[in-house]
């Protein structure tokens, strides 16, 4: 598979990713068949976006085995406001250590810091993903 080069992330972008919207996150099944999955995400200064989970779910299986996949990151408050990302895996973050901070990150970004919820993700197995974006659909009308 060719490796796509990153885009650049426009500032209207940028800004719209910025804000705790939830997105769907479509990886590729075994069977080649799309699977999709409500995530949490941060967009990095870098660029890049993380992405969190407790691993031996399906869509970090499939990032595993497929770096393709792509975000989709719709304004609550008006559906016809969105952006599409297409993107590649660019990292793992196989240590669970980090993974853990990484999703206790993430809580915090959407209100979901609550120290019971702290508390069990502190003892699962995560694992994060850094994700380059090599396209962008900007939907946002502006």
């Amino acid at each position: 598979m060719d490796q796509l080069a990153a885009v650049e992330i426009p500032e209207v972008v940028r800004r719209f990713l910025a804000g705790p919207h939830i997105g769907t996150l479509a990886t590729v099944s075994p069977s080649g068949a799309p699977h999709q999955a409500a995530v949490w995400y941060r967009l990095d200064p870098d660029g890049r976006i993380l992405v969190n989970s407790r691993d031996g779910r399906l869509w970090p299986a499939n990032l595993r085995r497929d770096a393709r996949c792509s975000l989709s990151v719709i304004d609550a408050a008006d559906g016809y406001r969105w952006v599409g990302l297409e993107c590649r895996v660019e990292a793992i973050v196989d240590d669970v250590e980090t993974a853990r901070d990484d999703i206790v990150a993430l809580a915090d970004r959407y209100g979901g810091a609550k120290p019971e919820t702290i508390a069990a993700f502190r003892s699962q197995l995560r694992i994060s993903f850094h994700l380059v974006v090599v396209r962008i659909h900007d939907h946002l009308g502006g």
